[in-house]
Order: structure tokens, then sequence, then C-alpha cells
């Protein structure tokens, strides 16, 4: 299958949705290097470097969007759902990928609740397709045990409240068929993102965090994968479900 990405598209998505703090980053470099503060100059530089250059390797190098790694974890076709948080890069790389499945994208994202301005400049970048169905974090629209897979790729941790993640993954729950599952692609807390973000990696959450979200709503890891040292996906399926 023809890509349907752009070259460098990943790395240019990130500097132009987040251009402010890079635009804060560059002032503050120029005037250190006017006041000939070397040392303030190479820790600006190397607090923004990494992040490109993770981003780089993360989003456009690596084969986090062939989905090749999708390969590994089994996936039980049928009836599909892709949820994203108002800006969604893989709904036509997923239904082409399982193209004997019917997948359906749902959106979740609500300007009040998720404020995050990333995801504000995407959405005025990228228009949302208009067979997406919007919906709310506390209801998903389709009957119980009806759904063989579903997919969250770097859209769950923009439920900042831990209350609404838990009902909104207990809404999974409910849709997931008795022995569906559950993709969960994120950056975690962790060491490798705090090296490659900086502060930054305070937007993402703890894997004890995710943990704790999966337990809350009686559901179990059937399997981990790394796809970069900065990626990790979660195959979740139901307590007591067997595959």
């Amino acid at each position: 299958m023809e890509s349907i990405r752009k070259p460098f598209q990943g790395i240019i998505n990130i500097i132009l949705f987040n251009w402010h703090f890079y635009a804060i980053a560059i002032t503050a470099i120029i005037i250190s290097i006017t006041l000939k503060c070397s040392i303030i100059t190479l820790l600006l530089i190397l607090g923004v470097l990494p992040s490109l250059i993770v981003s780089y390797y993360v989003y456009d190098y690596s084969n986090l969007y062939t989905l090749k790694w999708l390969d590994t974890l089994n996936i039980k076709e049928g009836e599909l759902l892709n949820i994203h948080a108002g800006f969604d890069e893989t709904s036509l790389l997923i239904q082409n990928k399982y193209t004997k499945s019917k997948l359906t994208t749902l959106d979740f994202y609500d300007e009040n609740s998720h404020t995050e301005i990333s995801i504000k400049r995407a959405r005025k970048r990228y228009k949302t397709d208009s067979k997406t169905i919007k919906i709310c974090t506390n209801k998903i629209p389709f009957k119980k045990e009806s759904i063989a897979t579903i997919f969250l790729i770097f859209s769950a941790h923009e439920i900042r409240n831990q209350k609404e993640r838990n009902i909104f993954f207990k809404e999974l729950h409910r849709v997931l068929k008795p022995n569906g599952n559950i993709i969960i692609t994120e950056h975690l807390r962790d060491a490798s993102n705090f090296t490659a973000y900086n502060i930054g990696f305070l937007h993402f959450l703890s894997k004890n965090t995710w943990l704790n979200t999966f337990k809350n709503a009686d559901l179990i890891i059937e399997q981990q994968i790394k796809i970069t040292p900065f990626i990790t996906t979660y195959k979740l399926s139901k307590h007591g479900s067997t595959s």
C-alpha cells in the first residue's frame, strides 16, 4: 500500500501544534547568545533539541504509522472502533490494514474539558472526517459486547480527569465483546520520555496511573509491546476472558 503520510509530517505537526513552546525557546536562546551566556545557551539547546530528534524518530522514522507492530497482537477482526481526541491520524491506516472489518471512528474531544492547545491547532489544520461520530466520554453509542477491537492511539491520555477516565474505560469494557481487545498506545511518564521531552513528559500519564485505570474498569493486560523506547502499547482484555 502506498504511504499516505508525507515526509517529515510528524515533526512538522509537532512544531506547528506547539509553536508557542519553540518560539519561547528560540527567543531565550537568542537572548542568551546575545548576552554571551554560553552555558545557559547550551542548556537551552539541550532542552529543545532532544525532543525534536525523538519526535522525528517516533513519528517519521519508526514503523509507527506502518502499523506493522499490530501484527504481533493478533487483532480480532469484525466490528472495530478507532477512538481519537479530536485529531485522527490512524483511521484510514487501520481500515486499509483490516479491509475485511467494519471500522467506525469516534471523537470524544470536548473543548470545555480537553483544553490542550495543540489539539485545537490540529483540528484547525486537519478537518475531522464527516463520517466520524462525536461522542461523550461517559457514553459510547454501541450495544453491550458488540465490538471486537477498540483502538486508542495517543488519545486516552487527553482525558486528564481521573474520574472521567475511569467512566470512559468502563464504557469501553461495556461495548467490548467477551473475547475482544482494546489496544492502547501511549507515551508514558517515564525516564525515557523525560530524557526526550524534559518537563514535557508531565503531559503523559505514568504506568501506575494506567494500571489503576485498567484495574478500575476490570480490564487486564494481555500483552505489552514497545514500538520504540518511547512508546508503549497495551493489549487489554476483559478480566476472566480467554483469547
